[in-house]
């Protein structure tokens, strides 16, 4: 009995321990809900406080670091951009490729879902890192594109990057098989094409490649086949592992030009300082203007504009091309020194515009050999280069190259894309000649380089006549001429060609025809055609205005005119006269040549020495196409170290350069033209 009675008092024990410890959990749980409830109050409380400043919340909203997919699934940072628009006859611009997806296919960009319609923005996850690759690894990152008799055209970058145990020295050859490969012009090395291989060897300034360093070659690559296929490549005989990727040209430039040549910077400079004009400059005298064929000083005394090319400002080097392997104030010196009298300068509107913005992307060059340069935004640098040029008495000519910062911008037929509008373009040219109009260092601009476009490109091709299309050229310039000139009145306006005109204005005038029977052709900007019926009309400035056509021979492109024989008749009565000529020989106005050169190899050496007869017999106005060592299919003036002059080119050039006495003569009336040349106030004029 007794274990009986002890059993009783333990459950009764256990019974009232049992009870204490629910009561125990009963008030946790109660003071767990009262403290999220408090909690929620507060929060709630919060939000409607933050919503009373920022009454339109973001939805989905994402931290710029945090990742998200691009609608290719390819994942990518917020604020990257991605591609926008649909494949097209008429090459769109691929922009800066930094941090931009490569297309999958040449010419095809995925178009990026927009916001708030619906697609859930997907959770954040990491962005995979490339794979790393030992040894030798091809990148490759295919741009913009355009059709040619067939042949499909892209901008195509390789990436050449060495993850080998020894650095490459004196030189590479790099070995690429594309599927259906028919030509490749390129830049940053030597290109040759046989069946479908692309072989391309190194220029003289980039032959080496340090352990973990790339070098970037580019071109303008031709397919028989509507999309891009790299089947593999070798590299001085060693097989490459090769992938589409994102090349980047400019940042590649930056670097090559720091690695083992010093330090990124160098001693601060007073910029102020340096941008402060030549101390012998006299502003305002040296403004032009026209009289029939001929372009006068302000004294009436007749001038020759003769003078060369270099790009750079629109390729997105945002600087003169050449800069990561020469210095910028000798290249200016021996410019002017070699009897050069004007520098026009390709540039983009979109930079110009960022300009304006106060936004100053980065100019790449060597910082080691142009350390005055590394205390200076772009603009600055562009401003120190009109220093330059003014104290050697060289006078500049901005033209925009493209729309879009983009070193296959010239291929767009318009001066305005998606990206980069009309008014953009507008707003570019009125900006630049307002911020000089007291610098008449400047003292020309060229429009836009080279409007062009086929028949069966409709409105996306630019036409001439008097109509109010967004695609006519003549009423674009025009407009553009009168945001410039009323800005600033003094500066001379040129105006380009286009690429087609109809042969019979009675039955096409508005261009409808997509038939190429019923038009004439010329180079891309070297049809003027349309000025003898619509000419370019400046009101109370038309002694501002002078056209300016390019023109090409035949290594360039085997146009119709240099079938069979060729000569200054024959090319006088196929193509100059009828295109451009009229317009010197009825004295409507004077001619400049824009763009005009080549390979000193046969047949283009034929056909450039008729070129410089018809310069010289006339005293025609001319830039030469280029100072550049690395345009494709022209060549430069400086060979491929951007240094040592091209003798042979040179000399060639040399006798159509304004000469008197054996001197050069510079279009400043106050300061000579370099070493070797004269004022303008010293010459005796054109007679």
């Amino acid at each position: 009995m007794a274990n009986s009675e002890e059993n009783k008092a333990a459950s009764a024990e256990g019974g009232n321990n049992q009870t204490k410890r629910l009561v125990i959990i009963a008030i946790a749980l109660m003071a767990v809900v009262i403290i999220g409830l408090t909690i929620a109050l507060i929060n709630a409380n919060k939000k409607n406080n933050k919503n009373q400043d920022d009454p339109v919340p973001t939805p989905n909203s994402v931290s710029e670091a945090t990742p998200t997919e691009a609608p290719n699934g390819t994942p990518t940072e917020t604020g990257t951009p991605t591609p926008t628009g649909e494949a097209k006859d008429t090459p769109t611009p691929a922009g800066d490729v930094t941090g931009t997806p490569a297309p999958t296919e040449a010419g095809k960009t995925p178009t990026p879902t927009e916001a708030g319609k619906g697609t859930p923005t997907p959770s954040a996850s990491p962005t995979p890192k490339p794979e790393e690759i030992d040894g030798y690894l091809v990148e490759y990152s295919a741009g913009n594109t355009w059709n040619d008799g067939g042949v499909t055209m892209m901008n195509l970058e390789f990436g050449i990057r060495n993850n080998a145990k020894e650095a490459i020295s004196g030189g590479w050859t790099l070995v690429v098989e594309i599927e259906g490969l028919a030509k490749a012009d390129g830049w940053n090395g030597t290109f040759s094409v046989k069946g479908d291989t692309l072989t391309i060897k190194s220029a003289n300034y980039n032959g080496d490649i340090a352990k973990g360093a790339t070098q970037v070659v580019g071109c303008n690559l031709g397919i028989k086949k509507d999309a891009l296929k790299v089947v593999k490549a070798t590299l001085n005989g060693v097989a490459c592992t090769v992938r589409a990727g994102v090349v980047d040209q400019n940042r590649q430039n930056n670097n090559q030009g720091n690695n083992g040549n010093g330090n990124n910077g160098g001693n601060d400079v007073d910029v102020e300082e340096m941008l402060k004009r030549s101390k012998n400059a006299v502003q305002g005298d040296d403004w032009l203007h026209t009289d029939g064929t001929r372009i006068l000083d302000k004294d009436g005394k007749e001038v020759w504009l003769t003078g060369l090319n270099w790009f750079g400002y629109n390729t997105g080097t945002n600087l003169f091309d050449g800069l990561w392997n020469s210095k910028l104030e000798p290249t200016v010196k021996a410019i002017a020194d070699h009897g050069f009298n004007l520098i026009r300068v390709p540039i983009s509107a979109e930079l110009i515009n960022q300009w304006a913005d106060g936004v100053y992307p980065t100019a790449n060059y060597n910082h080691a050999y142009n350390e005055g340069l590394n205390s200076m935004n772009s603009l600055e640098i562009f401003d120190y280069f009109l220093k330059l040029a003014e104290a050697n008495g060289i006078k500049v000519m901005p033209d925009i190259h493209s729309a879009e910062t983009n070193a296959s911008g010239h291929n767009v037929n318009l001066w305005y894309t998606q990206k980069v509008t009309e008014e953009d373009w507008l707003k570019a040219l009125e900006w630049m000649a307002k911020r000089y109009k007291d610098n008449d260092t400047i003292i020309a601009y060229d429009l836009k380089n080279e409007p062009h476009g086929k028949p069966y490109e409709k409105d996306g091709a630019a036409i001439w006549n008097d109509s109010k299309q967004p695609n006519n050229w003549k009423y674009a310039a025009e407009k553009a001429a009168a945001r410039i000139l009323a800005v600033n009145p003094n500066v001379l306006i040129l105006v380009e060609g286009i690429e087609i005109f109809p042969k019979n204005l009675e039955t096409n005038a508005d261009f409808h025809s997509t038939d190429e029977k019923d038009y004439d052709f010329n180079w891309w900007g070297g049809n003027l055609r349309g000025v003898a019926k619509y000419p370019v009309d400046l009101g109370k400035y038309k002694d501002k205005l002078v056209y300016s056509p390019h023109d090409y021979g035949p290594t360039v492109y085997q146009q119709p005119w240099f079938k069979g024989t060729f000569d200054y008749d024959s090319l006088m009565k196929d193509c100059w006269h009828d295109n451009w000529f009229f317009i010197y020989e009825e004295k409507i106005a004077p001619l400049l040549i824009g763009e005009w050169g080549g390979f000193m190899t046969e047949p283009n050496i034929s056909w450039m020495k008729l070129m410089r007869q018809l310069i010289k017999t006339y005293h025609l106005n001319h830039t030469f196409w280029c100072l550049n060592a690395n345009s494709g299919d022209t060549g430069g003036l400086l060979l491929d170290d951007f240094t040592t002059w091209d003798a042979e080119k040179y000399e060639f050039v040399k006798d159509v350069l304004w000469q008197e006495n054996g001197k050069f003569v510079g279009l400043d009336h106050a300061i000579p033209l370099g070493d070797n040349g004269i004022t303008l106030k010293d010459a005796k004029g054109i007679k």
